[in-house]
């Protein structure tokens, strides 16, 4: 089971930008799907976004599609999500996850459910301030 660290959340004004990082180990990245979710005080955890070994294809919620990427970089074994045009409302822990489910129908039916992923990080705090 591949083990994550989430790194590079911060405290920055609505509108800037910023990259979070899941380094991976104890397993090659590109063998996963891998999400980012959020979670906000009071708030249940989110899906932001999610890539798959599957062609590569990358999901977003409708909230961040525009303004939020993530990407692979198999050299390094890390995922990033980079933010742009940050709001008030981006404010949570983010967590990346990776699951080690290799059914593709299983996969993108739920990649957006929590459920899917058995890995996890222990979160990397966002806050962005109006």
């Amino acid at each position: 089971q591949v083990q994550l660290g989430e790194s590079g959340g911060g405290l920055v004004q609505a509108g800037d930008s910023l990259r979070v990082s899941c380094a991976a180990s104890g397993g090659s990245i590109d063998n996963y799907a891998v999400a980012w979710f959020r979670q906000a005080p009071g708030k249940e955890r989110e899906f932001v976004s999610a890539i798959s070994w599957i062609g590569g294809t990358t999901y977003y919620a409708d909230s961040v599609k525009g303004r939020f990427t993530i990407s692979i970089d198999n050299a390094k074994n890390t995922v990033y999500l980079q933010m742009n045009s940050l709001k008030p409302e981006d404010t949570a822990v983010y967590y990346c996850a990776a699951s080690s489910t290799k059914a593709p129908a299983v996969v993108v039916n739920n990649i957006r459910k929590s459920g899917l992923y058995d890995s996890w990080g222990q979160g990397t705090q966002v806050t962005v301030s109006s």
